[in-house]
């Protein structure tokens, strides 16, 4: 399971959320926290918090608020907005709360934004689809004015701004910023527009791996026209994954949510399958297609080192953050990638292996030494006596 990966990944979780529809809500959202709290513990760097407002299973309104919760929970791991989707909010106070979050996180925010993904819900704001890229990369423009300290006179004819300054400017004088990408080339070209992060959405779908090449290209050259520098450290892979001790109790745990979930994707997605007849089918179609991994901890890291193989090298993989099998085990789920994936790409595992193996290699020689010392220790004891009586 060992790996050539020269620069140590990170590891994370976009929590859209994906529940199954019929779980307690109020249980599915206190859980949202209580997955930040576990991955904290675990060693993972970050989680990202999703906006909904329509369809039953993503349930949360405001990933501002999880942030907030999870934020006096946890130590270490870094909280996202996953996304905000900028159309819907005017965007000061976007900016205004998102500064305050990296206070109350102490730095911790990172902040994800995208023009909004259910139909649904931009209909219930009054928008058409071909409305929402131009809105999301206006606001894009103006928050990021305002992170940066400039004071913004602007008008629409959806938003107006006059003299606006930001009263914060953000604790440890940054922010980590990511757009959305998914199959097309418009959240590349935003991302090395701005010199943003870009969070690759489909990077396990067929076609959208397929463009991780030309994504990053994009990037590049949108970021050498405009002036910015980007690095692949900022770039953020997702795919699902459930993992257990065997392929067989993988799928027996997805038979839970797994064929729910890819029934919900069917209704909001263009690009998903057509949903087998059983569990075991489905999870064939995606182990099969490589989009994601039903199985075990080794099918996980097979999984990244294709995703590092055809993207070139990227920072941080995220997980799906999907209901595919109940709470206990998706929480195991998480334990087995951290405990047997994780340190065969963040470097954590190589100079325990290195220590290892070194042991091994002079084992003859150590227990020949071992052997030795006790012969003169015992020899040097009886000396001692000897002494000691006859005196």
């Amino acid at each position: 399971m060992a790996t050539t990966q020269d620069s140590p990944l990170k590891f994370g979780v976009f929590v859209p959320p994906q529940n199954v529809v019929g779980l307690n809500p109020t249980v599915a959202i206190r859980r949202a926290v209580e997955l930040a709290v576990h991955l904290d513990q675990l060693g993972f760097d970050e989680i990202w918090f999703g906006e909904h407002h329509s369809g039953g299973s993503e349930i949360v309104a405001s990933p501002e608020l999880l942030i907030a919760a999870a934020a006096e929970r946890t130590t270490r791991i870094r909280l996202g907005t996953g996304v905000v989707s900028l159309p819907y909010h005017h965007p000061f106070q976007v900016a205004a709360r998102i500064v305050q979050l990296t206070h109350m996180t102490r730095g911790r925010v990172m902040f994800g934004a995208g023009p909004g993904q259910l139909p649904t819900d931009a209909a219930m704001f009054g928008l058409e689809a071909t409305q929402l890229r131009p809105r999301m990369e206006e606001s894009l423009d103006i928050i990021l004015r305002l992170l940066a300290g400039e004071t913004v006179s602007h008008k629409a004819d959806w938003l107006t701004l006059q003299d606006a300054v930001l009263q914060l400017t953000p604790f440890g004088g940054d922010i980590d910023v990511s757009v959305v990408g998914t199959v097309s080339p418009s959240g590349p070209k935003l991302a090395g527009r701005h010199g943003l992060g870009l969070l690759s959405l489909a990077a396990t779908d067929p076609t959208g791996n397929d463009q991780l090449p030309v994504h990053w290209d994009i990037v590049q050259e949108e970021a050498a026209r405009t002036g910015h520098v980007v690095d692949r450290s900022s770039w953020r892979l997702m795919g699902p994954m459930h993992l257990a001790e065997t392929a067989a109790q993988a799928r027996a745990d997805c038979a839970y949510g797994l064929r729910w979930q890819y029934g919900y994707f069917s209704h909001i997605s263009p690009s998903a399958v057509a949903v087998p007849d059983t569990t075991d089918e489905l999870a064939d179609l995606i182990n099969d297609t490589g989009r994601g991994v039903i199985g075990t901890p080794d099918m996980a890291a097979t999984q990244i080192r294709r995703l590092l193989e055809r993207s070139g090298g990227f920072g941080t993989y995220l997980f799906q953050g999907a209901d595919f099998a109940n709470w206990p085990a998706t929480l195991r789920s998480y334990e087995l990638f951290a405990e047997e994936v994780m340190p065969h790409f963040d470097g954590t595992l190589a100079p325990v292996v290195t220590s290892y193996d070194h042991v091994v290699a002079e084992s003859h020689s150590n227990r020949s030494a071992t052997a030795a010392a006790r012969v003169a220790a015992t020899a040097q004891w009886n000396r001692e006596r000897e002494a000691a009586v006859g005196s």
